[in-house]
């Protein structure tokens, strides 16, 4: 079975409302630290990274959350950390990135923190549209950046979510898989685990050969929507076939192009799987989300949100346009630039 990157392989969320909050998400960073094998030095890094985010939050926005979760680039392994919150934005980020700058009377030296200690940085925080901060930190310092970042919410109340997100990067093409389980809880997350784990076994395989397989694995589970692509940077093609209400679209110079799934039930009484081959342009975003995201969404209304790092567009959309009744996913691939 392959290494892939997925929700399912320690993808944690931490509520930020009170200070006593950022002990928990440290405490929470160093258990992941301790699991990707990451040095003394290292997990203090972290750790500060972790304070200063959340600092952040409750200073400017009073709430918000985070979310921990564990990656991998073939043997390299490291942590991500998103923090996101729907405060005020910051007007001039590249002022407020630099050291000594604050606009609540303290040293002003936490958001460059964030920078200098992170392998990978990104943020987008525009006037009056909450902020969203992205740092991946690596084992053993810079990796290659990752084409592709997610997110996935559980319902309020429930400890396991029913969405899954996955994508396994290779030599060959990048697999990539969205899981919406029918319902929510336990039973659904049981349903989206079978799923990735089928994609883990065969990631190569094209789309339908991919929803076949995993109608099989999820015959003894309640079944589950799901979408399967796979992109060939090479040529420049994206294979893509779903089943159940997962959206998935591809955005090219603001233009957006909709994937069509057929209704059904994975595991159950899946009628019709069929697939579909797109043309990509270098750059260009594939996005995929279950549906506890709205399909109303527009990048058009986030100037610039489009060229930040994958994990970031994932964040900003699931910060603004999760549905309060289920579960929620988003999983945003950017097309390589060069072969």
């Amino acid at each position: 079975m392959e290494k892939i990157n997925s929700s399912l392989a320690g993808s944690h969320w931490v509520e930020i409302t009170h200070s006593s909050d950022i002990a928990a998400a440290r405490r929470l960073g160093q258990r992941l630290a301790q699991q990707q094998d990451f040095d003394e030095t290292r997990t203090g890094q972290l750790a500060i990274v972790i304070t200063e985010a959340a600092t952040n939050i409750l200073k400017h926005a009073r709430e918000g959350r985070m979310q921990l979760v564990a990656i991998a680039a073939g043997e390299a392994r490291g942590i991500e950390v998103l923090a996101i919150d729907k405060g005020p934005g910051i007007a001039n980020l590249s002022q407020a990135l630099r050291d000594g700058v604050s606009s609540t009377g303290t040293a002003g030296t936490g958001l460059g923190a964030l920078r200098r200690l992170s392998d990978e940085f990104d943020v987008y925080a525009a006037a009056g549209k909450g902020a969203v901060f992205f740092m991946r930190l690596w084992r053993n310092g810079l990796t290659s950046a990752l084409p592709a970042g997610g997110v996935c919410l559980p319902l309020a109340g429930e400890t396991e979510s029913g969405d899954a997100w996955a994508f396994a990067l290779g030599q060959a093409p990048l697999a990539l898989m969205v899981a919406d389980g029918l319902g929510h809880g336990p039973e659904a997350a049981k349903a989206a685990a079978a799923a990735v784990q089928t994609l883990a076994a065969q990631p190569q395989l094209r789309p339908a050969a991919q929803i076949e397989a995993c109608h099989a694995a999820l015959r003894p589970t309640r079944g589950a929507a799901l979408a399967s692509v796979l992109v060939d940077p090479a040529q420049r093609l994206l294979y893509f076939a779903g089943v159940g209400n997962i959206g998935a679209c591809v955005i090219e110079q603001g233009a957006r192009r909709q994937l069509v799934s057929h209704n059904g039930i994975v595991g159950h009484n899946m009628r019709k799987v069929q697939e579909f081959t797109v043309a990509l342009a270098p750059g260009a975003l594939v996005i995929m989300a279950s549906d506890g995201i709205s399909t109303q969404w527009d990048l058009g209304v986030y100037p610039g949100l489009a060229a930040c790092a994958p994990s970031v567009i994932a964040a900003v959309l699931l910060r603004d346009c999760a549905r309060a009744r289920d579960d929620a996913c988003v999983l945003v691939l950017r097309c390589p630039e060069s072969a």
